[in-house]
């Protein structure tokens, strides 16, 4: 399958998770609970999905648990995207090269 492929298949199931509570609902969803678990919804998938692929990615534990410990405190002073994504980057490969991995 082609990648076009693929994009449309995570979409589908994406879009999916979403719209059938919604349709599938007789009128306006009113629980509180429920509306925000459908809104968060794609971001919890979204990081299940991310989250094993940052320990893959430096080839050693050490430094990809450095660089998310990075982004983690970074995003918690609420610093911009880039600024997190570049730092954690630079954190991880600094620590990479300094425990010889």
């Amino acid at each position: 399958m082609n990648i076009a492929g693929h994009i449309f298949v995570m979409a589908a199931v994406t879009y999916l998770i979403r719209m059938l509570p919604f349709a599938l609902s007789k009128g306006r969803i009113r629980s509180p609970f429920v509306r925000r678990t459908l809104d968060f919804l794609p971001y919890g998938v979204l990081s299940a999905m991310t989250f094993p692929g940052v320990f893959a990615s430096t080839g050693s534990t050490a430094s990809a648990a450095a660089g998310t410990a990075a982004a983690v405190i970074m995003a918690y002073f609420k610093l911009p995207l880039i600024v997190v994504a570049l730092g954690s980057a630079a954190v991880a490969y600094v620590s990479a090269f300094v425990l010889g991995g």
